[in-house]
């Protein structure tokens, strides 16, 4: 475990912190605030109602830590611990929370020594008017902020396009008058292209002066606040996106930290004086989020925290390397490069961890209430702030001041379960219920405005784009600095696979988004069912993926209760399917007891399942990720030709897609074909 503090750390002042009172189990409920008329009046009177010292500390029920269960060895489908965000109770006593260490009550303010002024502070601590932190957070200007914001609650937004490092980047900005083109940040070639703290400056110019191709890309959009959509993230470049990502939160951290204690200094040394007014604080002390996967991405992003900052201690690192890193994951020599990325060492997906900075430590498992940067899994957080069946008890005050929130691999967390994702953003800068301290006369305007969620600046970064991820950018993403999507032109996989096989697209007809499951379902029982029913023994070895859960359950209750099915036998490997029955299954098949194997996108995800016996491949969907088309399209069929259990050039593959379908269809045909595709008046393409 790392040392205590140094006594000449400098932490954030008490307006943003907890005082470690826990609540009573017979508290009084509090009643969730509505959105106000008028926010400042509502606020205070809010404010007002609650007691001034109030301030509480949840204890949560949690997955225990690595000291007290055994680490998993293997991918966990988040499917199976979906239902534990229902059991979220907090535990009768005062035992201690694995996701927190217990604090000092009452931290004393920071005093800082008039004389020590010039030692405590960078020389880059003086107000810079081109400084992108001035600009968006500490000297907004009104005259360009409120028509923006005013447009944005109007829906009001202008688009521009442009192709930049063969990556097609769309910039959406609020529509003010005049309308005027926006261009696009400035580039950012290195660290001296940035206005970072001269601390952070010094420890990164000897590392990293120069960017590579993807910071490049991502820079000038992350440091300028605009939010960010980055759909290109690959295994090679993960490490380039979590050191911008991780750099910009620190120089934002840092700089807020330090204009707060500097101000502190000013107060007390015109203590008395009325006519000084500092604003420079949110409702609670948390300004940044990160959303990851698992322990191990948290892991990964922690120790590029510490790599660049290096702070002097880690207070509790041994904590959470007990509890979050595992050195010992082996996986068998067919898995994937991405897979292997993803979930190599500690896979667990339930995590929540608070750190907090001083001067020259960092802390771990700190309180929420006195973190500065929250690490948290969707599901993880989720059950932080409560269950939704008892509304009135949700503790989310300690997003309410969340200025940067950081989805990184959010891929990933497609796969577990994006509705966790939405249920955080829905609670992401609210007012808050309970005062938590903060000091009034220290709050920026707009967060008594009730504004916070347009200066917020929230930054996605995924392999590929998804309408979920869309939507979420679309609704949540309300920055006024505007916002920016960037996806790659895609060639497609088709001539990637590494066998000549046929692969036939066939377009159905929906009508809507909401009318698409039901047209898919009547199109495959129709066009592609029977086919499969009248070639008998002959329709052996066909694998049936189904990439939606709920399109899994309809199709396999069909094959089991349908007459029209009833010849043929199949199985079923899904993402809750147990990995001694989808072994039998998988070996049923290759023998033939199983003429039809039906295979979900998330076992595919979770398992990366070797499936042998494979001769034709019906994509009832296509699947979001690209590379699973290459893998089952091309690896199955090749496996099979290989083990002489398929003549070569005679394996097929059929795909069924509508024109809602077309991100996923541009990136496994490619973007040049894609249009045609959906619009021609053809429903039927072959490619071989």
């Amino acid at each position: 475990m790392g040392g205590g503090s140094d006594e000449e750390d400098e932490d954030l002042p008490d307006a943003e912190s907890e005082p470690e009172e826990e609540i009573s189990s017979d508290e009084e409920e509090e009643e969730e605030p509505q959105p106000p008329a008028q926010a400042y009046l509502s606020l205070m009177k809010s404010l007002a109602e609650s007691a001034p010292n109030k301030a509480k500390r949840r204890k949560l029920d949690h997955q225990p830590s690595a000291e007290e269960t055994p680490k998993t060895t293997g991918p966990k489908p988040q499917a199976e611990t979906e239902a534990e965000e229902t059991k979220v109770q907090k535990p009768q006593g005062s035992g201690e929370d694995p996701d927190f260490v217990d604090e000092a009550d009452g931290e004393e303010e920071d005093q800082v020594d008039e004389a020590a002024i010039e030692d405590l502070f960078d020389q880059d601590d003086d107000l810079d008017a081109e400084d992108p932190f001035e600009v968006h957070f500490d000297s907004p200007k009104d005259d360009v902020v409120q028509p923006r914001i005013k447009a944005i609650k109007e829906g009001g937004w202008t688009n521009q396009r442009a192709i930049q490092n063969s990556l097609r980047i769309q910039l959406s900005v609020p529509k003010v008058e005049p309308t005027q083109e926006q261009p696009l940040p400035s580039p950012i070639t290195g660290i001296a292209d940035l206005k970072l703290k001269k601390r952070l400056e010094e420890s990164m110019a000897p590392k990293r002066a120069k960017f590579d191709a993807v910071e490049q890309t991502v820079a000038p959009l992350l440091f300028n606040y605009h939010d960010l959509l980055y759909c290109d993230r690959t295994v090679a470049g993960g490490q380039s996106v979590r050191r911008m990502a991780c750099l910009h939160a620190l120089n934002h951290l840092f700089k807020t930290r330090d204009r707060i204690i500097k101000n502190n200094a000013k107060l007390s040394k015109h203590q008395g004086e009325d006519d000084l007014e500092l604003r420079d604080q949110g409702f609670t002390r948390p300004k940044v989020l990160m959303l990851l996967p698992t322990r191990q991405s948290c892991v990964k992003m922690v120790d590029m925290i510490t790599s660049i900052c290096e702070p002097a201690q880690q207070e509790n690192r041994k904590r959470f390397d007990d509890s979050y890193v595992e050195k010992h994951t082996k996986f068998s020599d067919d898995k994937a490069e991405d897979f292997r990325d993803l979930f190599y060492g500690n896979q667990d997906d339930i995590f929540r961890l608070g750190l907090k900075f001083t001067r020259k430590t960092v802390k771990y498992f700190s309180q929420f209430y006195n973190s500065d940067i929250i690490f948290a899994s969707p599901l993880g957080l989720k059950m932080a702030i409560g269950s939704i069946e008892e509304e009135k008890k949700l503790d989310y005050d300690f997003l309410s001041s969340i200025e940067l929130v950081v989805l990184d691999q959010a891929d990933a967390l497609l796969m577990q379960n994006w509705d966790h994702v939405v249920f955080i953003f829905k609670y992401l800068n609210l007012t808050p219920r309970e005062s938590h301290g903060f000091d009034v006369t220290r709050a920026r305007h707009w967060y008594l405005d009730d504004h916070a969620k347009y200066y917020r600046q929230t930054a996605i970064f995924s392999s590929f784009n998804t309408p979920e991820m869309t939507e979420l950018f679309r609704t949540s993403c309300q920055n006024w600095a505007g916002k920016a999507r960037l996806q790659p032109e895609y060639q497609g996989v088709l001539s990637t696979l590494p066998i000549k096989v046929k692969q036939t697209f066939s377009r159905f007809d929906a009508y809507s988004v909401a009318a698409e499951p039901d047209a898919r379902f009547e199109y495959f029982t129709k066009a592609i069912l029977p086919s499969i029913a009248k070639r008998g023994k002959d329709a052996a070895g066909t694998l049936l993926f189904v990439p939606s859960y709920f399109d899994f359950v309809r199709v396999r209750n069909y094959f089991a209760n349908n007459p029209a099915a009833e010849t043929i036998t199949f199985g079923t490997i899904c993402e809750h399917t147990d990995v001694p029955v989808a072994s039998r299954a998988r070996s049923y098949f290759l023998d033939g007891r199983y003429r039809v194997l039906i295979y979900t996108e998330r076992a595919h995800h979770f398992m990366r399942y070797q499936i042998r016996g494979v001769k034709r491949v019906i994509f009832y969907a296509l699947p979001d990720n690209p590379l699973f088309y290459k893998e089952i399209a091309g690896g199955y069929l090749a496996k099979s030709e290989q083990s002489m259990l398929l003549e070569a050039g005679r394996g097929t593959v059929k795909c069924l897609f509508s024109r809602y379908d077309a991100m996923k269809l541009e990136r496994i045909v490619g973007t040049k074909r894609v249009g045609k595709m959906i619009a021609e008046q053809g429903d039927t393409f072959d490619f071989v």
